[in-house]
Order: C-alpha cells, then structure tokens, then sequence
C-alpha cells in the first residue's frame, strides 16, 4: 500500500516560482504555449560555420537580450550559459514573489548547474591566450569559466547566504539539481532554494564532439522533423540550449507569505547504470530502479501516475531502453499512462532539459493540459501512448518526470498537485 505522503515527509517541497529561457520562448508562458501549440525551435545554425560538421541544426536560443535581466559589467563577465541561469533566475524569484531583505538570506540556497559549462567562453578564452599570451587573460576568467558560476551569480544577485553550488550529471543535471535542492530543505539546511539548470553546448567543437558518438540527428535538410522522439525512424538527438529555475520553497513557509504554489515535489530518487560512458544499461535497470525509488519517495503506487515526462531523446537506445523501463516499472497500467518527451521541440537543452521539463510537467499539473510528443508518426511501442502530434486535455494529479544522461546518471522526479 502507499503511504501517506503527508506522513512521509515531515518537511514538504513545493514550487512556488519558476523561470525559463528556451529556444521556443523566453519566459515561461510563452514556453508553456509553444510546447502545447506544437512550435519548433529546430532550424538551421547561422552563429557560426556548419560546413564541414555532419549535425549542422540545432535549438538556439534567439533573440536573447540579457540586459533586463542584469547589469552591463556582469553580462560582460558571463558566458551566455550563465546568463541564461541569471535570467531565469530573476524570472523565478518575480514569479514567487520572494520577499527582498535580510531575514531569509541565511536560509536562502542556490543550486543551479551545468552538463557543459562555459564551453563557448573557454573556447574563445583559450584561442585569446594562444594568440596573444598571459596579459590577454581577463581578470574574472577563473570565476566565469568555473561549472558554479551560475550558482555563484544568482547568490550575489539575491544574498543567498545558506547552501549552494553546482553538480554535473551530463543530461540528468537539471533533474538532479532539483531533487538534491529539494533534498536540502527537507532536511532543515534551507527554507527556499532557487535550482534547476543552464547550458548553452552550441558550438562547432560541441557539435563535433557530440556528434562523433552517433548520438546527434543528422537530418539536416528538414529541421523541425529532425527530433522524433519513440518514433521508429529517429536518428538522434538535436542539440539546444537555455536555461530553467524554480523556487522550492518548504510548505509551511510558502503558506505564511501567502505564496503562489505550482506543485509539490512529492518524491527524488537518483541512481547509475555503471555500465558504459554513453549507453544506457541494455535492460534499463538504472532506470527501472529510480523511477520506482520515486514513486517510493512520493509514497504513490505505478497506477496513480497520471502522465509522465519522457526524458525522450530520439536517439534510438535511449528511446527503446526508456519504453521498456516504464513497462517494467509500471507493468499493466503502462499502456493507459500518457507519455511524452519535448524534446523534439526544445531540442535537448542538456543541463537546463531536466529542469524545463519539470517546468512543463507543473504546468501540465496546473493547467490540466498534457504536452503532446511532435514527430512521433510510426511509434516502436504501439502499446504505449506518447501523446502523438497533439496536447491533450487531462486532468493530471501526478506525474514523474525522467531524465538519463551520459554517465549513467539517471535521475526522476515525481510532482503532484499540492494539497495541504
């Protein structure tokens, strides 16, 4: 039987604010509008030469303007990976309307990460320092190029004096980062944690690399169709970039302000395949395990999961692997569970993906609207439902939202709407 999840967890998480830079929307609402409208943010490179690379599309983030955000001489320290972190961070905090002052300082966190860091800035840095020597070196380049300076920017933004840092599981990161934050203030370490994740892999050197594994969708002439997620003819994953915050908040403190609450973060689990460095475990048991730690977590059994968010790459390991770890997990109530992965178009946004999509799982919660699964024509799984082509209205109680990366690291996170 489950258990009580107001029993189970004498501290309890919730989402009280949220903000988000993405390919397909640079705030949350006109996020939220473009995954349930079915809009692409795929199309062909233009920042830099493609030519010679054989993935020449990805999910840029266009249009950008981080000045509302920040003042000049901090938007010119930061990679722009950083300054998507900063932006959604300011966004989140508006959001949940978190009160200024000195009082929640001390028990204010910031848990914000990356899965590439400031590969753009380094790479620029590096060429800079080859060319013209050690005087070329900038003087904030330790703190810019460092995988916490997010945490680090976000921190000085809002005095956060409790915890805070950064952790890399390559695509689980956003996932992670979460979970671990949710993690702190159920333990007393923090009150508020602002968390979630920020990448901006969208170079020639991050498309080599990524691209020499066979892991990136070299459908070049027909960018928006590139990313199928669970579909039979996928071929990979499209490269994207951004980033994604929320604010946890403990139950009780978010009550006392009169605090908006999203949801609630109802169970965290995390494990590793321990297998090899890019492919999922053949029979998905790292996956298996942390989706049913989760559920253990929440204290909900497999048939009250009313919808779940895919990690869903199009990579075609990834898929297959990730369909059969929900038949095994969730066993005779897995066809009559809505799944769907949006990647297809956000494009995988790597450290920030995990933290968008529980992003769009709250919304889903909120506004009783499942995202659907774009491209998904011919399905490998003909007993599952991915959500195909469109939203669905539907009322959504609970959900997991899965993220695998590279490494092995998995990561899941169960949401719920939030009774008192």
């Amino acid at each position: 039987m489950p258990r009580d999840q107001r029993t189970h967890h004498t501290r309890r998480v919730v989402v009280t604010g949220a903000g988000v830079i993405s390919p397909v929307g640079h705030d949350v609402d006109t996020f939220w509008s473009s995954v349930t409208e079915g809009r692409c943010g795929v199309a062909p490179i233009t920042s830099f030469d493609v030519s010679d690379l054989s993935t020449k599309i990805a999910a840029e983030v266009r249009g950008f303007d981080p000045a509302p955000y920040m003042p000049h001489k901090v938007m010119r320290r930061l990679d722009r990976f950083a300054q998507f972190g900063l932006a959604a961070a300011v966004q989140a905090v508006e959001n949940a309307k978190l009160p200024p002052g000195d009082a929640l300082r001390p028990r204010l966190g910031v848990l914000v990460s990356s899965g590439y860091g400031s590969s753009g800035m380094q790479h620029s840095l590096y060429t800079r320092f080859a060319e013209r020597g050690p005087r070329s070196v900038p003087p904030y380049t330790t703190s810019a190029i460092a995988v916490d300076c997010p945490s680090a920017e976000i921190a000085l933004r809002f005095g956060a004096g409790g915890p805070s840092g950064s952790m890399s599981t390559a695509c689980a990161t956003g996932t992670m980062s979460v979970g671990e934050a949710a993690m702190w203030i159920r333990t007393g370490r923090a009150d508020v944690v602002l968390a979630g994740g920020c990448d901006d892999s969208i170079s020639r050197f991050d498309l080599a690399s990524t691209g020499i594994t066979g892991a990136l969708s070299r459908r070049n002439d027909d960018p928006e169709r590139a990313c199928r997620p669970f579909d039979r003819d996928r071929d990979g994953f499209v490269m994207g970039a951004g980033g994604a915050v929320v604010v946890l908040e403990e139950a009780e403190h978010a009550a006392a302000r009169n605090a908006p609450i999203l949801g609630e973060i109802a169970g965290y689990a995390s494990t590793t395949d321990a297998f090899h460095p890019t492919a999922p475990h053949p029979d998905g048991l790292g996956a298996v395990t942390v989706m049913r730690l989760a559920l253990d977590d929440a204290g909900l059994a497999p048939g009250e999961i009313d919808y779940i968010n895919a990690h869903g790459t199009g990579t075609v390991l990834n898929d297959r692997t990730e369909s059969m770890a929900i038949r095994e997990v969730f066993g005779e109530h897995a066809p009559g569970i809505p799944i769907s992965s949006i990647k297809a178009l956000t494009g995988h946004m790597i450290g920030a993906a995990g933290a968008a999509e529980l992003i769009a799982t709250l919304m889903a919660v909120r506004d009783g609207v499942a995202p659907p699964t774009v491209n998904c024509d011919a399905p490998e799984d003909e007993g599952l439902d991915y959500i195909p082509h469109r939203a669905r209205p539907m009322r959504v109680r609970a959900a997991l939202s899965n993220s695998f990366g590279f490494g092995g690291h998995n990561s899941a996170l169960v949401v719920r709407e939030w009774t008192p």
